[in-house]
């Protein structure tokens, strides 16, 4: 194993330990380790020293040019042989299982992200929220919980972040404290440190499914009713153009990926995000991605630049992963200049907040546009809002699917064609509740005639629960 070496020494072998033996045995799989690894520290603290300090030892010691082009695998096994004489030679009692687990988090530190790879791979996780390097909460199913991870300290968490940052080219310190930025698997990534941050770094990470909810999922978890799905399906392949609103966390990226799937295959998608995270599942799919200014004050690209220069790559339609600012104006022209059927989110807590906010984006672009104009482009523009509710159970859902119609006077005038009708709550705090059609058929159904597509009538039926 010399070769990874420089003319540093490595750990001479010892025979503490009760005999443990290199390589680590393989008998545990890694998940497994890195759950056990947790209780394994508070048991006995003392080991995360240990860690950082193994860890440290490890990147002065190896060849971390021949790390960098080495096979995955036989960097485990080199890591793993090295751990070991290094627990023998320092006469760390660890069993077996103790050992692995240990290794597996000294690879995790070295490859991955250090503490919070076991949270990462929790399947059961959508949020992971650190609030220093002294707490960190994870939400699961709704709901949020204090974990056992921490970090040894501030300097400790701040190696992660930087990890984070620099794997996409980004920066943070000082001059500019906060960051947009995204994990290898997609992951959405939030980080504030000093000076802002009061008392440490702040980062909250909006995880990414490897298997994207479908409308079939949301069908099965209650989120939305067979009628709206087949309505929203409908109005997905007819090329209406849609708003996905809802407040923070109440799975407005997610309805955004699975309606993607309802439109044609041949169609070709650009999407503009600020931190790429939509997973559209369609062949023909250009993804941009906004980049901040660089330390001298240069090169940043904004959403709009991005709008304005998709407009030039021949689209179909544009998704924008969310829409929060003046490019909202370019939206609205592309919406209204052959790109229908293009989809964007909005923060916002019910549907006419959400054409507030719009059209309060679209004053921010700087165009002397008067209200009235302003609000003749959305409702030109746009015909269906979907609004999403995070519901206090933690249960996210579709609340309600309202039409914009068009202007009477200086009014948008929407009608809402299904609801979500909240009754009660149990013993357990979980909301009871029935969605209902309004019964007011939409008036965009005439338009997907022209695509071959019919509803049944009975969609519409108000006389009952859906």
């Amino acid at each position: 194993m010399s070769f990874l070496f420089g003319n540093t020494r490595s750990p001479q072998r010892g025979s503490a330990n009760g005999g443990v033996q290199s390589p680590v045995a393989e008998s545990a799989g890694a998940d497994v380790a890195m759950k056990f690894y947790q209780e394994l520290i508070d048991r006995r603290p003392v080991l995360l020293d240990e860690k950082l300090k193994l860890h440290a030892q490890i990147i002065d010691e190896f060849n971390l040019t021949m790390l960098e082009k080495m096979p995955r695998e036989e960097l485990l096994k080199h890591v793993r042989s090295y751990v070991a004489d290094y627990v023998n030679a320092e006469k760390i009692s660890l069993n077996q299982k103790e050992l692995t687990a240990f290794t597996e988090e000294i690879i995790n530190e070295m490859t991955g992200f250090g503490p919070i790879e076991p949270l990462l791979k929790d399947p059961t996780i959508n949020d992971i929220l650190i609030n220093t390097h002294k707490q960190c909460f994870v939400e699961r199913f709704g709901k949020l919980y204090e974990t056992a991870v921490h970090f040894k300290d501030e300097a400790h968490l701040l190696r992660i972040i930087n990890r984070i940052v620099a794997g996409i080219g980004r920066r943070v310190d000082e001059s500019s404290p906060m960051v947009d930025a995204r994990l290898p698997d997609g992951s959405r990534v939030n980080i504030a440190i000093r000076p802002i941050a009061v008392d440490g770094p702040l980062v909250s990470i909006r995880k990414f499914s490897d298997k994207p909810f479908s409308m079939d999922r949301l069908l099965e978890v209650g989120t939305i009713r067979p009628q709206m799905n087949d309505v929203l399906k409908a109005a997905s392949q007819g090329r209406i153009s849609m708003i996905i609103s809802g407040g923070t966390g109440s799975g407005k990226t997610t309805m955004l990926n699975a309606l993607s799937n309802y439109i044609p295959v041949g169609e070709r998608l650009i999407t503009i995000e600020d931190a790429a995270e939509l997973q559209l599942q369609q062949p023909h799919v250009g993804r941009l991605e906004t980049r901040p200014s660089n330390t001298e004050g240069r090169g940043e690209v904004r959403m709009r630049d991005l709008v304005k220069n998709a407009l030039r790559m021949r689209p179909d339609r544009i998704i924008i992963g969310e829409c929060r600012g003046d490019e909202a104006f370019d939206m609205l022209q592309a919406m209204n200049t052959g790109h229908e059927g293009s989809m964007t989110t909005i923060h916002a807590n019910n549907p006419r907040d959400a054409l507030k906010r719009l059209e309060q984006m679209v004053s921010m672009a700087g165009m002397t546009m008067p209200a009235v104009a302003i609000r003749a482009q959305i409702a030109s523009a746009i015909k269906v809002i979907i609004q999403l509710q995070r519901l206090p159970d933690g249960k996210r859902r579709v609340t309600s699917i309202g039409e914009i119609t068009g202007m009477e006077g200086e009014v948008i005038q929407m009608h809402e064609i299904f609801k979500f009708v909240k009754e009660s709550t149990d013993e357990k705090g979980n909301i009871q509740g029935h969605y209902r059609a309004t019964g007011i058929r939409p008036n965009f159904l005439a338009d997907l005639k022209a695509y071959g597509i019919e509803l049944p009538t009975t969609h519409f039926d108000a006389s009952k629960a859906l």
